[in-house]
């Protein structure tokens, strides 16, 4: 089993190059297969999801290409079994895209019922209920989520909560039905927007995404296309944080600074400095840090994904901080493995009060899943001496190179497989 043996203690200092968005390539992956012409998808990252997802397209006839590391051809010419139900399928929650994408194609699909990292209780019910409102009959059986329908009718959908899965899948399988559907309420997140724009760019018919209101006109068929994926928010957002955490100064590269507003925001009021240039921000850490409130909302509010990094760098503020989760109940799983650490945590339902500390010290963790695994890694960073992360198969779901990344900024982090390599770790770094 593998594991990321850490020493802390070092300030991360340099600049990182930050990869493809892994939420906007999943959906991107899917609607690929929604012509028969070839499409090519480039800054693609190479991470467990999105690797898991190709694996599916490719056992249901589509034809993926990778001609390089970060860039693949997909045609889904050859399609002819539109039954989607192998094991490795239910480990990724994205599953769920292909039942838009192949609805919207061939007007008929089944998918098992995805998994992913467990964080609270993540319904689909919003995305039967947009599917439902084009027409589709949908049902759960056997393990699998069955969609099929005549002919798909444009629509008027209101989503009752605002749903990023649910924006995506109806966006998919409107963009192929006929008439218009409007999505009212929808998700306005960065990753919707470019998964819009790659429809569009294959001949869709799709406006207003990154508004609360999505209007689309089915065409009858999509064509080829080549595009690029948006850069990653959330891997950025980590390392900017690693360098708040560890008192850095790194550059973060490729990305677009308008998606992390929110998160310069809090480092600029944890007392950081962020300096944003066209397609990078830096962020120093040089003064003791301060104590702040959050709040997890959609975008463009402060990311879920991104509240065990903040927690964590809140552990080591001066004073009092409050974290609220807004948007998954289960998101504080890591508070029992960063408190073996020395954080001063209490968590009350969906809030969790955060005293901050002189310092981690370095422990054997476990992590729980993809984005608290992260926030493990920066605490470690952050520590005095040795940590040892468990589970880090959540991390590699949606981090390319980690560790690799992080040695290139000065931490001292290896990939491990044994105690025995653990030891050998710690002779190595002293």
């Amino acid at each position: 089993m593998e594991q990321y043996a850490i020493k802390g203690g070092n300030p991360l200092v340099g600049e990182v190059e930050i990869g493809g968005a892994k939420n906007a390539a999943l959906g991107i992956l899917a609607a690929s297969i929604m012509t028969d012409e070839m499409v090519l998808i480039e800054n693609l990252p190479d991470v467990r999801d999105t690797n898991v997802l190709i694996q599916a397209i490719q056992s249901i006839g589509g034809i993926v290409e990778k001609t390089d590391r970060h860039t693949a051809k997909i045609s889904g010419a050859a399609i002819r079994n539109l039954t989607i139900e192998d094991d490795y399928i239910k480990k990724i929650r994205a599953s769920y895209y292909l039942l838009g994408a192949l609805l919207g194609k061939y007007k008929k699909a089944a998918v098992a019922l995805p998994g992913g990292c467990n964080i609270g209780s993540r319904p689909i019910d919003q995305h039967i209920k947009g599917f439902e409102a084009l027409g589709a009959e949908v049902k759960i059986a056997h393990g699998l989520i069955l969609a099929q329908a005549d002919r798909l009718q444009g629509s008027h959908i209101y989503l009752d909560v605002v749903s990023v899965g649910a924006t995506i899948n109806i966006m998919l399988a409107a963009s192929m039905a006929e008439g218009k559907t409007i999505i009212e309420n929808a998700a306005k997140e960065p990753h919707v927007v470019d998964i819009a724009n790659f429809l569009n760019s294959m001949g869709a018919n799709i406006k207003g995404a990154g508004t609360d209101v999505i209007r689309i006109k089915g065409v009858e068929k999509l064509h080829k296309t080549e595009y690029s994926v948006i850069p990653d928010q959330i891997e950025a957002g980590t390392f900017m944080f690693a360098a708040a955490a560890t008192k850095g100064d790194v550059t973060i590269k490729n990305v677009i600074p308008k998606h992390l507003e929110s998160i310069s925001a809090k480092l600029m009021e944890l007392g950081c400095e962020v300096e944003e240039s066209d397609d990078a921000v830096r962020v120093v850490s040089s003064k003791p840090l301060r104590h702040t409130h959050v709040k997890t909302l959609p975008y463009p509010g402060f990311p879920t994904d991104m509240q065990p990094q903040i927690a964590v760098t809140l552990g080591l503020s001066a004073g009092t901080s409050i974290v609220t989760e807004s948007i998954f109940e289960n998101r504080f799983k890591y508070v029992d493995e960063l408190t073996r650490m020395g954080a001063s945590i209490k968590v009350e339902g969906n809030t969790a009060i955060i005293d901050g500390v002189s310092g981690y010290t370095g422990a054997h963790v476990s992590a729980p899943d993809l984005r608290a695994g992260a926030a493990l890694v920066i605490a470690g960073l952050a520590a005095e001496g040795y940590t040892v992360i468990d589970d880090i198969v959540f991390i590699q779901r949606g981090y390319e190179d980690f560790e690799i990344k992080l040695q290139n900024l000065g931490a001292q982090i290896e990939k491990v497989t044994s105690d025995k390599e653990v030891q050998k770790f710690k002779l190595k770094v002293g």
